[in-house]
């Protein structure tokens, strides 16, 4: 009963919504790789927009992520510390993440330092829920999420933005940017500094936590640039031009090492042609991203990882008939790991094959698509997905999918090489861990609200876990089953967006850990987010709750559930220049989603934006 009241608020508006949001004129590219209006795919995607971003005034990408549907976070102890995101239940290391079509990630630890990139820097997420290895390859398990770099265009013209405010944060940014529909470039540099909360209350004597007592604060900070520039020629070919370079200091409580310097960058260069007709349009893309730590107790070097992944594509969108769309492409990427740590094996390379076919006939939309992988290490692995929509009324749209994915191994679970004292860490011998979803979904639109709710289910087989002598091996298994519920309200001058994930994330492994929770999926989570405007006035709120989970296999230490509140307010001093005032966690609720690492509790932050209108 008391996840059913914690849903409550976002299940009483979504069913008193009977009214579709304005119409929408952006596209969205991330759920089948191709640009398409956001309702038109059948897959479960969330965007968020810049106007979203500054409006609620996140502070981090897991700021401005908490409580979007299907997801949930789990932080070990305030701004830039070490963050996973648990996408429909998946693990933290299921979900792909793209910056300007590039992926990211460290091919060590197998994750992404999503915590660590700017969110000054970002001009839209495409966040897709469900498995996407039939277009994307290995990763795509829980989901796919796509950052895009904000771009130039139109006069040229300068941005700045200072903040500051509670935990001694700073932070400024500047941008210059502007062209023409032939040619564009933007240029953005941005800055933060807070001396944090104390992270972690870990205890050495217990071997609790972080093992260790460092009741001091935990600071936080970062230096980034961005530059994206692009043209058009006369022929119908595009061009267009990449870099994301985010550097950080995270200070935290820890024994072998409290502090890390983190280098992650990404780089991209696409072309595209349109032939125009049937033949449509081709396009390349090549790219790097760059993943470095080095990691420091006190002033004392400990050690070094980075990895370099260099990616390349090529991607034919053809046009059969009118309403089809046949995509055929060819992916090319390349790990390679480098540092202080020799391991047995530093790279390897991966290709695969895909293609999809998308078609509207009538009152009905269906989606195909086939790939296969080429790995050095683990050989072929296919994934499939199929999906089918029948449109009752605009108010009313069934939907039906099925998909497999799957996840490569990470360099750490492969490779890493015998400790001297405790021997073999890992296993070359790993497959890849595999899955299979279903989803079961209705949506529509009903004068100014949009709607949808899902029922899915996950099975994920060959889980890397670890057998009876510490070796990973594929021995664990999960089955999730969840249902989502979603709606937006846009009349006059209010924004209405609320959501509610209900899911059952169960152990399916043999040994004592069968039938429990996996740990840190809570059972339920919600939002519920207002803004109202009246001329140059903004006023929002934003309230997230979480449900009770476990943090462990065993279920022996479990989480409390909570909710916090938001208030966010933004007026505009003239024409060009606009204060903003946000209230975070305004009840100062404790709470944690780590066992024994800190959450911040109410603060308070003030920003000063120029922006020349457009």
């Amino acid at each position: 009963m008391r996840h059913f009241r914690a849903a409550l608020p976002g299940l009483v508006v979504f069913a008193c919504l009977n009214v579709s949001a304005a119409e929408l004129i952006e596209v969205v590219v991330t759920a089948n790789r191709l640009p398409e209006a956001p309702d038109a795919g059948l897959a479960a995607t969330t965007v968020i927009t810049r106007e979203q971003i500054q409006l609620r005034q996140a502070r981090s990408v897991e700021d401005l992520l908490q409580g979007v549907d299907g997801l949930a976070i789990a932080n070990s102890g305030g701004p830039g510390k070490l963050t996973s995101f648990f996408v429909r239940g998946a693990e933290a290391d299921h979900l792909l993440v793209l910056v300007d079509g590039v992926r990211i990630g460290s091919a060590t630890a197998g994750s992404v330092a999503l915590q660590n990139l700017p969110v000054e820097m970002i001009e839209r997420i495409e966040f897709v829920r469900g498995p996407r290895s039939s277009l994307y390859g290995s990763e795509a398990i829980g989901g796919v999420l796509q950052i895009f770099t904000r771009r130039g265009g139109g006069d040229w013209q300068p941005e700045l933005a200072i903040s500051g405010g509670s935990l001694d944060t700073r932070q400024a940014q500047a941008a210059i940017g502007g062209g023409s529909e032939q040619a564009w470039v933007r240029l953005q540099g941005s800055w933060q500094e807070t001396d944090g909360i104390d992270a972690c209350r870990g205890s050495s004597s217990q071997f609790a936590g972080c093992f260790t007592e460092e009741p001091d604060r935990d600071a936080y900070r970062y230096r980034s640039l961005s530059a994206r520039a692009g043209g058009e020629f006369a022929s119908g070919t595009q061009v267009e031009a990449s870099l994301l370079r985010a550097a950080s200091r995270v200070d935290y409580d820890g024994s072998f090492a409290n502090n890390s310097h983190i280098l992650q960058q990404a780089a991209s260069l696409g072309l595209a042609h349109d032939f125009g007709g049937r033949a449509g349009n081709l396009g390349l893309r090549v790219g790097r991203a760059w993943d470095g730590s080095k990691d420091y107790l006190e002033d004392s070097f400990q050690g070094e990882f980075e990895t370099k992944r260099d990616t390349a594509s090529v991607q034919w969108d053809i046009k059969p008939r009118d309403g089809q769309v046949l995509t055929l492409g060819t992916d090319f990427q390349r790990d390679h790991v480098g540092g202080t740590t020799a391991y047995t094996v530093d790279s390897r390379d991966n290709v695969g094959v895909f293609a999809q076919y998308v078609a509207e006939v009538a009152a009905w939309r269906a989606e195909a698509s086939l790939r296969g992988d080429d790995n050095e290490q683990f050989g072929q692995h296919a994934t499939g997905s199929v999906g089918l929509g029948y449109t009752v009324s605009p108010a009313l749209q069934l939907l039906a999918q099925f998909g497999t994915a799957f996840k490569a191994p990470s360099f750490n679970d492969l490779y890493y090489p015998p400790d001297p004292f405790f021997g073999e860490s890992s296993n070359p011998d790993l497959d890849p861990e595999r899955s299979r979803s279903f989803e079961l979904a209705a949506r529509g639109r009903i004068d100014v609200a949009q709607w949808r709710v899902s029922l899915f289910q996950t099975r994920i087989l060959d889980l890397i876990g670890y057998d009876d002598f510490f070796l990973p091996a594929n021995i664990d298994a999960a089955r999730i089953r969840g249902v989502e519920a979603s709606a937006t309200i846009s009349w006059q001058q209010w924004l209405i967006d609320t959501g509610v994930t209900l899911q059952d994330a169960e152990n399916r492994s043999e040994g004592p850990n069968h039938g429990n929770r996996l740990a840190r999926r809570p059972r339920v989570a919600g939002h519920l987010d207002v803004e109202r405007r009246v001329g140059t006035v903004s006023l929002g709120a934003r309230w997230v709750t979480e449900g009770e989970r476990p943090d462990n296999a065993t279920g022996s230490r479990r989480l409390g559930g909570y909710g916090t509140v938001d208030l966010r307010a933004e007026v505009g001093v003239s024409d060009d220049w606009r204060l903003q005032l946000r209230v975070a966690n305004l009840l100062d609720k404790r709470y944690e989603t780590i066992a024994f690492y800190n959450q911040p509790g109410s603060t308070v932050y003030l920003t000063l934006r120029y922006a020349p209108k457009r």
